[in-house]
């Protein structure tokens, strides 16, 4: 079932989370929940879930971004996609990708958009195979030099 996140749902996100990060380090001042329950009140701000048997096995973060050109359409920033490491390939992805997307298109966004920092050509046959195209514009990525995270990205 592809649905909205809810606030019990954040140790399971976590978890999917440090498969996509694994050397990311484990927070114990609260500040990542707190983050969490920001996204999960913050209008424009959406974490979906995938729920299989009661578990949440796929997660994605989609940001609906106001703007002012393309006559006023909003456009979408897709982040931090990931599926349980024991259930990739089984299609999980792509339909967690196609309620996120259908999501955007709902929202009025004139386009969608991810990075991904992986070199694997299985992920971004993926990202083309939910229809994606690298070959539209160049993406640049730029990080302050005291950067508290590392330096991999999904």
């Amino acid at each position: 079932m592809f649905r909205a996140a809810r606030p019990d749902d954040f140790a399971q996100i976590i978890d999917l989370y440090r498969q996509l990060n694994p050397d990311d380090p484990v927070l114990d001042d609260g500040a990542d929940e707190a983050a969490f329950q920001r996204i999960l009140g913050s209008p424009g701000l959406h974490l979906f879930v995938l729920e299989s048997d009661g578990i949440v096995v796929a997660t994605t973060y989609l940001n609906v971004i106001p703007n002012i050109s393309r006559s006023a359409s909003p456009y979408a920033v897709i982040e931090n996609v990931v599926v349980e490491r024991a259930r990739r390939g089984t299609g999980l992805g792509r339909q967690i990708m196609a309620g996120t997307l259908q999501a955007a298109w709902d929202a009025g966004c004139y386009k969608a958009m991810l990075m991904t920092g992986s070199r694997d050509a299985a992920t971004h046959g993926f990202y083309r195979a939910c229809g994606f195209s690298a070959d539209v514009k160049t993406a640049y990525h730029a990080r302050p030099t005291n950067a508290r995270s590392n330096t991999q990205d999904s």
